[in-house]
């Protein structure tokens, strides 16, 4: 694939992996304020392939990887990556991230963008420990969650807290300084839309505008999906 020109080859490049089904307003809103407040070069949304930990979902594949790259065409701070969609295994974190590495080099930060669930289920993970050797971790906020470096450990296990130990940054400029590594929590603006919500809407005949971009509810419309 074309990877986009960096206006700051040295800054990190942040990877935001999901389902995407369908892609909203959460999703680039995280997208978007981790650029800002991370000081990233630009974010990686990669539509997950075959979701290793949760059943298959009923769009496919390909359908929520036309929708992620409809949501970001306006913003060169965003790029959709389908290497997850056209890899032939499941889509687990930890491969992903190694075969970013190959791509970018090993001196290249890179920051895996996680909500405080998804980082409090980390253990449950493949391989989780070597998530650290190969990204820092920035932790957002979200609805119901505690936004602060000294509060988050309260919702770690204590495998992975004890992991972590050494590992919190205080400043997003630290991120810099290593390729991987690091933990950050950071604030992020709460929106409280899910994909589930969007779908249960569409399935029930409900407006779901001002939740996800019109261009990708035009494309739902016009591929009769969530109906």
């Amino acid at each position: 694939m074309t990877i986009a020109p960096d206006s700051n080859r040295d800054a990190p490049i942040g990877i935001l992996g999901g389902t995407f089904d369908p892609i909203h307003f959460g999703h680039l809103r995280l997208a978007e304020e981790s650029c800002e407040t991370l000081g990233l070069a630009r974010v990686l949304l990669i539509p997950s392939g075959q979701p290793p930990h949760r059943a298959a979902p009923a769009t496919p594949a390909k359908e929520r990887l036309a929708m992620a790259r409809l949501a970001a065409e306006d913003n060169a701070a965003m790029e959709v990556d389908a290497i997850e969609v056209n890899a032939a295994t499941p889509s687990y974190t930890v491969h992903t991230l190694e075969r970013l590495r190959e791509r970018y080099g090993a001196a290249r930060p890179l920051v895996l963008l996680l909500g405080a669930d998804a980082f409090a289920g980390l253990t449950t993970w493949h391989r989780w420990q070597n998530l650290f050797d190969l990204a820092h971790l920035a932790i957002a906020n979200r609805p119901g969650h505690p936004s602060h470096a000294r509060h988050l450990p309260e919702l770690l296990s204590d495998a992975l807290a004890a992991h972590c130990n050494g590992r919190f940054a205080d400043r997003p400029e630290a991120l810099c300084a290593a390729p991987s590594g690091l933990v950050l929590p950071f604030e992020m603006t709460p929106l409280a839309i899910s994909a589930s919500l969007i779908r249960s809407r569409l399935s029930a005949g409900r407006t779901v505008r001002y939740l996800i971009p019109d261009s990708v509810l035009d494309y739902i419309h016009s591929h009769h999906l969530y109906t």
